[in-house]
């Protein structure tokens, strides 16, 4: 079923849903109300492209899970809407991490860094803008998508507390704390479960409440998102050992910073063959839960096997 799946086509049609939904977001936000800067800090950062997969996630989460059984079309906007709101909360997290008191990076997606163009003050205050902004955009998109308001305030939870210290802010903080000490494999799961894998799992959840699943359904794609958040990391630690930064499109590596990787704790090959097992594991977790995504599982084994 997935050999047969046209994961390219799937993304080339999903991609621009998502940035449509992303410029109806910061056209609806009040950004009028930020200094100019600091808007055209918000705007660099969440139009200037990537993957969109934790939005494409949070969709497919929502038709696995019966998003459309209501007479709603798969491409829904307000289905996307919802899914903008992660996008918004991982641009901000990009922004960050790429200042200088963090990775000091000068080039994201092959495009200099927002700080780079917009200066760290105006790129601090537009990531902390992002906050709320992603918070009303999910409010707004899970009641425009027929939820009750209990059903909203938990999509909204959802997304804050991966956002956060029990997400990805505490990843950030083990992140920084780990730099030039080796950490222990049970440290760097830990880091990268919360750093990485926090917001991807909120992806599916979020799209799965939407959609009003049964908690058997919802903890399977708990499960998935968990288990692709952590293949995701170990793809980029993988990455980051193989590819140049010119093809990858940013610099510095995790190994230029002195952070721990699987590659280097675990060695190319060992890396490579956990990935997989955490896709393996994602996708016993959908056949367990009989939930026929073709996209999920495509997008599964795309986490793990992507060249950038």
């Amino acid at each position: 079923m997935t050999s047969a799946f046209d994961l390219g086509g799937f993304l080339a049609a999903e991609v621009p849903r998502v940035d449509a939904a992303l410029n109806r977001a910061l056209d609806a936000a009040p950004v009028a109300a930020l200094d100019e800067t600091v808007a055209a800090a918000v705007a660099h950062g969440v139009r200037s492209g990537g993957k969109r997969l934790r939005p494409i996630l949070c969709v497919e989460a929502w038709r696995a899970a019966g998003g459309t059984a209501h007479g709603m079309a798969d491409d829904d906007p307000r289905a996307y809407d919802l899914a903008a709101s992660l996008e918004l909360i991982h641009a901000y997290s990009l922004m960050h991490d790429d200042l200088p008191c963090m990775d000091d990076a000068d080039l994201r997606r092959g495009q200099p860094t927002t700080w780079r163009v917009h200066g760290s003050s105006a790129t601090v205050q537009g990531g902390v803008a992002l906050i709320p902004l992603a918070a009303r955009q999910a409010w707004t998109a899970a009641r425009a998508l027929g939820c009750s308001e209990d059903q909203a305030r938990e999509v909204c939870r959802t997304l804050l507390r991966a956002a956060g210290s029990e997400g990805m802010v505490g990843g950030q903080g083990l992140d920084l704390l780990g730099e030039d000490r080796t950490l222990e494999s049970h440290e760097l799961d830990e880091l990268h479960a919360h750093k990485t894998g926090a917001l991807l799992t909120a992806s599916l959840v979020m799209g799965a409440r939407a959609a009003g699943a049964s908690p058997p359904v919802r903890d399977a794609l708990e499960a998935y998102g968990r288990r692709i958040g952590l293949a995701f990391q170990i793809a980029d630690d993988v990455l980051d050992a193989t590819a140049t930064a010119e093809a990858l499109g940013k610099t510095p590596s995790d190994a230029d910073l002195g952070k721990s990787t699987y590659v280097a704790l675990h060695g190319l090959a060992a890396a490579r063959a956990r990935g997989e097992e955490e896709v393996a594991a994602a996708l016993a977790a959908l056949d367990d839960a009989r939930i026929p995504s073709p996209a999920l599982r495509a997008l599964g084994r795309y986490v793990v096997r992507r060249e950038r």
